[in-house]
């Protein structure tokens, strides 16, 4: 019998499908399938813009686009251009779609509680400990890394964030000065590269490669989303940009950090980085780390 991971979740989708109704003709009794019903709790009461959607959900435009005409047509969601941004297009939910949304939803409440009813409260912790485990590693599996410009506005809101972290954590607080322009011309192509881990329809982590002087790569700016930690992403980017270095022609990686992110030496000591002595200005640093890429 197969155990590995692979087996396991297959397992359990074809367990969890079953379940609750996701191969039902009529999804929760509400004579549709899954499909449109996820669809109208994803466009939300507040509506949604239809690339989101899209990159949300990671559905063809194609097939969003006839699951969206099949929920207009049963006057449940109208689709108008963004008001904000006439290209764009913006679903949002009608009166009645509003009202279907609230019925699938109690519905679905009710039957994730059916689901459980039969379960002890120390089963119903293990379950709930071992379903929030799964999401959290499944989230940050299907996250996608991308190369972006430094100065777009979720690059400057992801470093925003780290900087507002460090603020917090460091004893005598950080200063940015004018960090983020600065190092936007660190990883400009074709020396550097600044990346961008999205899921869910949200930014989960960031980080730079740039070209030191002495012609050394150095990781810079590598963030996790607290929401997102926990589950291999940091050493996931963090691999990543070892790999962006080498792209760009560099066997050997640099980066520093503060003794108070204890958490992010653990990750450099285990990923085969070693100290070095000082090799910057940076007068947050107190430690340095270098790594050869090629192996040696």
């Amino acid at each position: 019998m197969d155990t590995s991971p692979v087996a396991t979740l297959r397992h359990f989708n074809r367990a969890w499908s079953q379940r609750v109704g996701a191969l039902d003709a009529s999804f929760l009794g509400s004579g549709r399938p899954l499909g449109p019903s996820r669809l109208l709790f994803e466009i939300g009461p507040d509506g949604v813009g239809v690339r989101t959607l899209r990159r949300r959900l990671g559905l063809d435009s194609g097939y969003l686009s006839r699951l969206l005409r099949q929920l207009e047509d049963d006057g449940l969601v109208e689709v108008v251009a963004d008001p904000a941004d006439g290209r764009r297009r913006l679903a949002t939910l009608t009166a009645k779609g509003r009202r279907e949304r609230r019925k699938v939803d109690d519905r679905s409440e009710r039957l994730a509680r059916a689901l459980v009813a039969p379960l002890t409260q120390t089963q119903r912790s293990r379950l709930d400990e071992a379903l929030a485990t799964a999401e959290r590693l499944l989230r940050a599996a299907t996250v996608v890394l991308e190369p972006v410009d430094a100065l777009a506005p979720e690059a400057v809101a992801a470093v925003s964030s780290y900087f507002d972290e460090l603020d917090r954590r460091f004893p005598g607080g950080f200063d940015p000065g004018d960090a983020i322009p600065h190092d936007a011309a660190g990883f400009a192509p074709p020396y550097g590269v600044f990346v961008l881990a999205r899921g869910d329809d949200e930014v989960a982590a960031c980080g730079g490669v740039q070209r030191l002087p002495d012609g050394v790569a150095e990781i810079k700016r590598m963030w996790v989303d607290p929401a997102w930690r926990g589950a291999g992403l940091g050493a996931r980017m963090l691999g990543h940009l070892e790999a962006e270095a080498a792209r760009l022609g560099h066997d050997v990686v640099r980066l520093d950090t503060n003794s108070t992110l204890v958490e992010a030496i653990s990750m450099y000591e285990h990923a085969g980085y070693r100290s070095i002595e000082r090799y910057n200005d940076n007068p947050y640093a107190r430690r340095w780390f270098e790594k050869r890429l090629d192996g040696g």
